[in-house]
């Protein structure tokens, strides 16, 4: 058995012949290794960074892609819910207005009465009254009467049930309103019921040839007199 000198560390075998720098190259060997080995693992790193970063990004498109769809969706549903209502509305105004047309068309021969009575001077008392509390209410509902003597003949609003010539007429006249006509704004719910006067024939050339004769003479048409 050898035994071991203290204080003696054990040195790498040299051969002979070598130099100290020889001795030094497995270190230096050994520590390029190492900083190979590092090398790799930073660069793979880095990649793994910019994966995750990409992939981060691809998300985010995706998420901005679902909220603009999402918006899109919320927005046309609300257009559509504003279409909604205002058709509801619309609706249920016209539904309105068609229920107070009928219950006034029913109260027209009411009103009818109640303007012959006022006519023959029958409407007195509390009956006078009463008439009025209607007339007032309808008005409140939007019933406006109309029919006039004297205003020119409107098929339109109008209904023809006698049909007489005057002379003194130059067009389709209402001469006599047998029934006043009722409307409710632009809607007429009666048309007025009158006796209509046309123009009589050959009068107006009677007019024109009477109007003519009574023009005096032109010295054309008459003879100058003789001077002597």
């Amino acid at each position: 058995m050898s035994e071991e000198t203290p204080g003696f560390e054990e040195k790498p075998e040299v051969p002979a012949g070598a130099t100290p720098d020889d001795a030094a190259e497995p270190k230096k060997a050994a520590a390029s290794s190492e900083e190979e080995a590092a090398a790799p693992a930073g660069d793979s790193a880095a990649a793994q960074d910019s994966g995750r970063d990409a992939g981060l990004l691809a998300q985010l498109d995706q998420v901005r892609t679902a909220l603009g769809e999402r918006t899109a969706d919320l927005q046309r549903l609300q257009a559509e819910y504003q279409n909604y209502r205002r058709r509801v509305e619309r609706d249920r105004i016209a539904v309105q207005e068609v229920a107070v047309a009928k219950l006034l068309t029913e109260l027209l021969p009411t009103l009818d009465d109640i303007g012959r009575a006022r006519e023959h001077g029958e409407l007195v008392g509390g009956f006078k009254s009463v008439a009025e509390s209607l007339e007032t209410a309808a008005a409140k509902m939007g019933l406006q009467q109309f029919g006039k003597e004297g205003e020119p003949f409107d098929p339109t609003i109008h209904e023809a049930l006698m049909h007489s010539y005057a002379p003194d007429v130059t067009e389709d006249t209402c001469v006599a309103i047998l029934q006043p006509g009722y409307r409710i704004g632009e809607r007429t719910i009666r048309p007025a019921r009158v006796a209509v006067a046309e123009p009589q024939p050959g009068a107006a050339p009677a007019a024109k040839s009477e109007s003519s004769e009574g023009e005096a003479p032109s010295d054309k048409d008459t003879d100058a007199p003789e001077k002597g």
